[in-house]
């Protein structure tokens, strides 16, 4: 008996989806790619979200709030009663320059605690003070003192500008309508000058909106002025 031969059937075109599949393709087919982010000229790339890290989310805000007269005190009698800086508080010839609230992020072990950054200029010494106070364990964290000038309190800028005001040298120099401009922190470079070596001011004069005509160099140790200068030569 002759064996029936198969036909081999070619493969044909995939038959469309019917009903709602249809339309599924069709809308597939038909819906617009979506508009790409913007790239990164810098990393030429896609622009990343960086989620915020777990200790910013975990902060606490009330830790960057302002010191309170309060909290400033007890800052200063905690650093004045360590016996690094014993004899700095016996003399008593310093000046708080800055007190700010100061934020350690962790692992850090004072991380979340209440913190308090002290700057102090020590006159009897000639050294800055500047440290770190734990108000909640009530101690000094840290500690450093060095031979740096810090910038000028406000105190130290009024009392310059005060002893210029004075100075009878200063008096004849000035103009009418001459007046104190600017206060600004000054160290001589010369090691001759007076204020190569002590913590002094420099307090320029002359008329509002105009050019300075004279300068005023101010020792802050011993609170007298130690040069004059005309503008032009400064």
């Amino acid at each position: 008996m002759a064996t029936a031969k198969k036909l081999a059937k070619k493969p044909g075109r995939p038959r469309p989806p019917v009903g709602g599949a249809a339309r599924d393709a069709r809308t597939a087919r038909e819906k617009k790619p979506e508009k790409a982010e913007p790239r990164d000229k810098k990393t030429n790339g896609h622009r990343a979200r960086r989620p915020a890290s777990a200790d910013v989310v975990a902060s606490d805000p009330a830790l960057f709030a302002p010191l309170s007269p309060g909290e400033v005190a007890d800052a200063l009698r905690t650093l004045t009663e360590d016996r690094r800086v014993g004899q700095m508080a016996k003399v008593g010839r310093y000046r708080v320059i800055a007190a700010e609230p100061l934020v350690v992020k962790p692992p850090h072990w004072i991380a979340g605690h209440r913190l308090a950054r002290v700057v102090i200029y020590d006159y009897a010494a000639d050294r800055a003070v500047d440290a770190c106070i734990d108000l909640d364990a009530g101690v000094v964290a840290h500690l450093d003192i060095n031979r740096g000038q810090p910038m000028l309190s406000r105190e130290e800028e009024a009392m310059a500008i005060s002893v210029a005001l004075l100075d009878p040298g200063i008096q004849e120099k000035l103009s009418l309508g001459e007046e104190p401009q600017l206060c600004a922190h000054y160290w001589g470079k010369d090691p001759a000058d007076l204020a190569y070596a002590r913590r002094s001011a420099a307090v320029v004069f002359g008329r509002p909106g105009g050019h300075p005509t004279v300068v005023a160099v101010v020792d802050l140790l011993d609170n007298i002025v130690t040069a004059v200068v005309p503008a032009a030569q400064w």
